[in-house]
């Protein structure tokens, strides 16, 4: 919980009117004109449940009582980052919006502006909520295999040929997916929410074969972030590098796609070391 006033007291046995999307979080829009604002950050998944369901068990963190059943909200893991905001008027719930502008509704100069307007790399430019609205780190992978972008090119440098490209891309792919997860969940709650699904091109995909070339998917790995890419498609066949693998190997760091599928070959070699 990241706020106190309004209290939660405030949205008991009050009407949800209607759901909204802010960035990544979800809106309970109440009738008396408070809003509940939901993150469910990387672990948090929703679930519904009978009514007045028990929260046993050290994952499940809140429930929402409906007549009818249980939203239930858990979170697996050591970490809670999960959080609910409470907000009065729409003017505090504007005040959480981190103000990125709607992929599928911008023009292809909005996109434009906001994309070659940033210093971060594509990847990090894709996945900024100032920036863009809702867009994640699965989503962004698909979006730059989809646009033949390296994900640590720098936005700053895109021709504005390449802009429109990442566009399209940007909407095609939220908009094939979307349908698809809709067609998916049918007329039941999405219970199977994750961020690895069949069909992806290259997230999660590390070293299976991109669909478009064959060429293994290749993955760099930053913190808790992981960023999956197909080095023949996207970077010329330059792997990018890993910061801890490449500390690790130094000099023995693969510099193309040859040199690792020639030291994958190498490693599939009985007796070699793996």
């Amino acid at each position: 919980m990241r706020t106190v006033d309004p209290p939660l007291s405030a949205a008991v046995g009050q009407r949800v009117a209607g759901l909204r999307r802010l960035g990544k979080r979800i809106v309970f829009a109440m009738e008396n004109d408070i809003f509940i604002v939901l993150h469910l950050m990387i672990a948090g998944r929703l679930h519904w449940r009978d009514a007045g369901a028990p929260l046993a068990g050290k994952y499940n963190l809140a429930a929402f009582d409906f007549p009818n059943g249980s939203l239930v909200l858990t979170e697996v893991g050591s970490k809670r980052r999960a959080s609910l905001h409470m907000a009065r008027g729409e003017d505090e719930l504007a005040a959480l919006d981190p103000g990125g502008i709607e992929p599928l509704e911008c023009s292809e100069a909005a996109f434009a502006d906001a994309i070659k307007g940033s210093g971060h790399t594509l990847k990090r430019a894709l996945t900024e909520p100032h920036l863009f609205s809702g867009i994640g780190n699965a989503y962004s992978d698909e979006i730059l295999h989809r646009a033949k972008l390296s994900p640590v090119r720098l936005a700053k440098t895109l021709t504005a040929a390449e802009a429109d490209t990442l566009h399209r891309a940007t909407q095609d792919v939220l908009r094939e997916w979307t349908a698809r997860l809709k067609k998916e969940a049918g007329e039941k709650f999405p219970e199977k929410v994750t961020a690895f699904r069949k069909g992806m091109a290259v997230h999660g995909r590390y070293r299976e074969k991109c669909p478009v070339c064959g060429s293994p998917v290749q993955r760099i790995v930053h913190g808790e972030n992981e960023t999956n890419y197909c080095a023949q498609c996207q970077t010329g066949g330059k792997l990018l590098a890993d910061r801890a693998l490449s500390a690790l190997l130094k000099k023995d760091w693969p510099k193309t796609l040859a040199e690792w599928e020639e030291m994958a070959i190498a490693r599939a070699r009985p007796g070699v070391p793996r």
